[in-house]
């Protein structure tokens, strides 16, 4: 990151009360390797009411205003553009031609032109401070995610922002008094929560078919090396590469751990407690290196520091057990794994969608008996909106699903499937799981941002 761009964000999270907080939380590091709230969290708490199941006026239309039109943001206006009830007011990127593009793609759609922000690093933020937008939906590079949430939060706006939401706990923390302070909606937009499989597997343990869920295993494992290297994309691509070379542990834990969560009722009648991670060393970005730019470039004198595998493990409070992996190097088909081991069976997506249930659940069910299965347990959500998803597409549909669902909690004053706890629960192991990885695989306590909360929250039903 330019010099410039660090005290950019710096001055964006902390100039003037707009933006910043009375009493920023900040952390020590015991010997133990624990992660401790500062006094400052426990002044704050007194002033903080939690946002358990917060639920705001109700929208009749919602105007949303875009930071961020590069790989994923383009796609995102054209999926609300096919959701009722939905006005896109504003469009933002540093680079006009990306605003102009999209703008073009609105006014195909027959839809009033939307106001634009660009050629300036705070363009989103004379966005953010309009009073004819309700959403700020952004999804530009993780370093700008915190800056971009809070400012909305603090101007009023209900907050939406890509995976990871932060990638530093001091920053999760940042992002969940921001949303005590100002009451406002903080969603970090983790679309694989509303996968079909994903989903039909909540719908499962809801109902006991599976039984207690007692482990789970996830993954982000995606081979990205293409991604990281791609100079014609500048900084939009290059971004992921400086955090292979600056940073180790597990960089993007929540598009496996995410749907696993909430399976598990985490923040809603149990905890993370401590984390365990352990990384191999990085081979393949140096191998790849070589032989795309050549033995001597200078991509492959660097040395990058994340390993080519981590493996984190989790244990919760009431003793369950949780493995994420992340692989963005290896050559290898991509996964996310999602195996739910419970008392009564076993749930599998990857490398092949398998069940098997007792009392025979050492053979995986047939293909008849899975199908009818996989119809009786179809999400609510999956039957409603599934046909119209898998027309609009995003990542198989489930992207319209998540905004789809967004759109209808924002328009009926209802709770969020996702709140801003569940975004600093499952993107505070991007941290935590370095401090672990780079103490020979220390244990690490998880900090609980509900303050106690999750003892007495529900957990998530199924929509019906």
């Amino acid at each position: 990151m330019k010099s410039s761009r660090r005290k950019f964000i710096k001055t964006a999270l902390a100039s003037g009360a707009a933006i910043g907080l009375s009493s920023i939380t900040t952390f020590a590091e015991n010997k133990e390797g624990r992660i401790e709230l500062a006094d400052s969290i426990f002044e704050q708490k007194k002033k903080n009411r939690n946002v358990v199941g917060l639920s705001c006026e109700p929208l009749d239309k919602v105007r949303i205003g875009f930071i961020g039109l590069g790989m994923r943001g383009p796609d995102a206006v054209s999926r609300m553009m096919k959701i009722d009830g939905v006005e896109i007011k504003a469009l933002c990127d540093l680079i006009p031609e990306r605003v102009k593009s999209v703008q073009e793609m609105v006014k195909k759609e027959g839809r009033p032109e939307a106001l634009e922000f660009y050629g300036s690093e705070n363009a989103w933020m004379r966005m953010c401070e309009r009073d004819d937008i309700d959403l700020v939906y952004s999804c530009t590079p993780w370093d700008l995610h915190v800056p971009n949430a809070i400012y909305a939060m603090k101007h009023g706006k209900h907050a939406a922002i890509e995976v990871p939401a932060a990638t530093t706990v001091k920053d999760c923390w940042e992002l969940v008094n921001t949303a005590e302070s100002t009451r406002r909606h903080c969603m970090m937009l983790e679309n694989c929560c509303y996968d079909f499989f994903e989903l039909a597997t909540l719908n499962m343990e809801r109902q006991g078919l599976l039984g207690e869920i007692v482990h789970a295993e996830c993954a982000y494992i995606h081979d990205l090396r293409w991604l990281k290297f791609d100079k014609e994309k500048g900084y939009q691509g290059m971004w992921r590469l400086k955090y292979s070379m600056r940073h180790t542990g597990n960089l993007y834990p929540t598009h496996g751990l995410g749907p696993v969560a909430q399976i598990m009722n985490i923040n809603r009648g149990d905890k993370f407690d401590y984390l365990t991670s352990m990384s191999s060393n990085q081979f393949g970005m140096s191998l790849y290196a070589k032989e795309k730019f050549g033995e001597d470039s200078l991509e492959a004198k660097q040395s990058y520091k994340l390993g080519d595998m981590n493996t984190t493990l989790v244990r919760t409070y009431k003793g369950k057990t949780i493995m994420i992996q992340h692989d963005t190097t290896s050559p290898r088909p991509y996964s996310r794994i999602h195996i739910l081991s419970g008392t009564k069976g076993i749930a599998m997506k990857w490398p092949q969608q398998k069940i098997a249930l007792e009392p025979d659940a050492h053979a995986w069910l047939k293909d008849d008996e899975y199908k009818l299965l996989m119809e009786k347990y179809e999400h609510p959500l999956a039957k409603k909106i599934g046909e119209k998803a898998r027309e609009v597409g995003g990542h198989g549909g489930m992207d319209f699903i998540m905004d789809w669902r967004l759109i209808y909690c924002l328009r009926n004053g209802l709770p969020l499937d996702q709140d801003v706890y569940d975004a600093a629960t499952w993107s505070s192991l991007i941290e935590l799981s370095e401090i672990s990885t780079s103490n020979k695989s220390k244990s690490v306590e998880v900090p609980d941002f509900t303050r106690g909360a999750w003892k007495t929250t529900p957990k998530i039903g199924i929509v019906t």
